[in-house]
């Protein structure tokens, strides 16, 4: 018989569960797939936003937008359409419940567990598809995967069950390939954003007035992307700033030096505010 077995919420950045479905069926096959549960809400930040994994006689499929993912467990007879248009549901209703804030800020695994209700509702309409009257709906997701089919995810790739995991790289669509080595920062904060237009604007500044820029746009490189010393790079890129305007004091009044140094100040702040993402807690997803 085809049908939803369960279905999970999860933050992509560190794998915390947001929500759940209760899982009924405590099969060997079930155990296993909570294992690559585990295994993939790990790996979300590395994964195209559209996948499938294909367990046996199980699939886990799942769907990624605004920094959370939505992942289910079905059998391997259960339509891929409905499948997807049934994580779709999933996702317009949780925009639609919580805001980006809530889930950005969460720090509990499950803190969301009230979304179950509708996770439950909507996964017995969806065992029952001759109850569903989407049929417009499903048309245009049945399309949509035609168009953009979702990235199988291969198990060698994945890696084993029991924790040894494999070095994965994905190559999807000519995107390149993405390293689980590859280390990436925390999401940016309204202030990293401002700073980072501050910094833009000195460096502007300094370019019409004929002076040297490198100094900002290092700073702006700095707070977008991970690099060896980060940290080191930006005190002594904000130790240039500094020494730059001091050379500068008799072309400039003292409002536009406290602007610079201040400004290269706050972007430092934000550069060590802004750190790599860790290792995702072993959450019991």
């Amino acid at each position: 018989m085809s049908m939803i077995l369960s279905a999970s919420v999860i933050r992509v950045r560190d794998g915390l569960p947001l929500s759940a479905s209760t899982d009924y069926e405590q099969s060997t096959g079930m155990q296993e797939c909570r294992k690559y549960f585990k295994m993939l809400s790990r790996k979300l930040a590395q994964l195209p936003d559209r996948c499938t994994l294909k367990t046996g006689h199980y699939n886990i499929n799942f769907i990624s937008s605004l920094g959370v993912s939505y992942m289910m467990l079905c059998t391997d007879n259960y339509p891929n359409v409905l499948a997807f248009s049934f994580l779709d549901e999933l996702q317009k209703e949780f925009i639609t419940t919580y805001n980006m804030m809530k889930t950005n800020t969460a720090v509990r695994p499950y803190c969301f567990i009230e979304f179950d209700n509708f996770i439950q509702r909507t996964k017995q309409r969806y065992n029952n598809p001759r109850s569903l009257s989407t049929k417009i709906n499903l048309s245009d997701m049945q399309t949509e995967i035609k168009l953009r089919p979702p990235y199988q995810i291969s198990m060698c790739e994945l890696g084993s069950a029991n924790g040894v995991t494999s070095a994965f790289s994905v190559d999807y669509k000519g995107a390149g390939k993405i390293s689980s080595g590859h280390q990436r920062l925390e999401p940016a904060t309204l202030s990293g954003i401002v700073g980072f237009i501050l910094s833009l604007l000195c460096g502007a500044l300094n370019l019409i007035r004929g002076f040297h820029a490198i100094e900002s746009l290092l700073q702006c490189y700095l707070l977008v992307y991970y690099t060896g010393w980060r940290n080191v790079k930006s005190f002594l890129t904000f130790g240039l700033i500094c020494l730059c305007n001091m050379y500068l004091y008799e072309l400039r009044n003292l409002w536009q030096l406290f602007f610079h140094v201040t400004v290269g100040a706050f972007v430092t702040l934000q550069i060590w505010l802004r750190q790599a993402q860790g290792k995702a807690p072993d959450y019991d997803v």
